[in-house]
């Protein structure tokens, strides 16, 4: 009998990370994204509905490293345009 192929599963390595935002400069992009850009990026309304009322809210909030990622390929986008 061979083995071709064998596979290691590691348990311990996270996909997706989680940071903690609580800068006002993150809030206030949140803030200023519209619906119909953040759906360009490839996101739906939820997400963005949801991020805006943790950054209208006072206290710290997390996000996932990959929407963060997509914050600030928003305001590249957006700068790129004017």
């Amino acid at each position: 009998m061979k083995v071709s192929q064998l596979f290691i599963l590691n348990f311990f390595r996270f996909i997706f990370g989680v940071q903690r935002v609580g800068s006002w400069e993150i809030r206030q992009k949140i803030l200023t994204i519209s619906y119909s850009d953040w759906k360009k990026l490839g996101f739906s309304r939820g997400v963005l509905h949801y991020m805006k009322q943790n950054a209208k809210s006072d206290k710290p909030f997390t996000l996932n490293v990959h929407v963060l990622e997509r914050v600030n390929k928003w305001e590249a986008l957006v700068s790129g345009l004017k």
